[in-house]
């Protein structure tokens, strides 16, 4: 969830780099991007990721014997 937040923030910080807009407040599209970081770095580090417990507790799901 948190990949898919983090490529509509680097879309969003690309377009406004591309147009040159600067939000007041300091707010530019580096900002987005640092931002897409962030959260890219969040998803990879687990957070955010949802977990689907199955019986055996195994990730794997069910193994075949």
């Amino acid at each position: 969830m948190l990949a898919v937040v983090a490529a509509i923030i680097f879309g969003l910080g690309f377009l406004l780099d591309l147009v040159g807009v600067r939000i007041p407040g300091g707010i530019s599209g580096m900002t987005f991007v640092l931002l897409g970081l962030a959260l890219l770095a969040l998803h990879q580090a687990g957070i955010g990721t949802a977990s689907v417990r199955s019986g055996s507790g195994n990730w794997r799901g069910r193994t075949r014997r």
